[in-house]
């Protein structure tokens, strides 16, 4: 009886990489913010869109009422970082799987590091320094 051989993978040989979960825990991630965001985007549409009056309410005294409490700057932070790092976690891993050259790839990810810090910086920003006693006519 002859032996069965199998031919030899055509993928190409890649280098060999130090051992990381760092997928592992971008999976975990990805799942658990997910469901956090959830929570906290459908809260926030219930809230903003639906309760006393709709849409209509939301005006410079609304965003200063609201963002005079800890627990609401807490819930828009929150918001703000989880969405960020999950949609960035999410463009990185589509950046890796179709961006062919290791120079494009390594290009198109420091381009979305840097928004996604700047786009951090920016919001978190705002809502600390955000100040309702701001005379909106000056």
């Amino acid at each position: 009886m002859a032996e069965l051989a199998l031919d030899k993978p055509r993928a190409p040989r890649r280098p060999a990489a130090r051992r990381s979960n760092f997928e592992l825990y971008s999976w975990l991630f990805m799942r658990l913010s997910g469901m956090a965001l959830v929570v906290l985007v459908l809260g926030h549409l219930f809230i903003m869109n639906i309760l006393d009056g709709g849409v209509h309410r939301i005006n410079w005294g609304f965003v200063a009422g609201r963002w005079a409490s800890p627990f609401w700057q807490f819930w828009d932070l929150s918001m703000l970082w989880l969405a960020q790092l999950h949609g960035g976690n999410g463009l990185r891993t589509v950046i890796d799987d179709y961006a062919r050259k290791d120079s494009t790839r390594f290009w198109l990810k420091m381009l979305l590091y840097v928004s996604m810090v700047l786009i951090l910086a920016l919001g978190t920003f705002v809502i600390f320094t955000f100040d309702p006693q701001m005379d909106m006519r000056d």
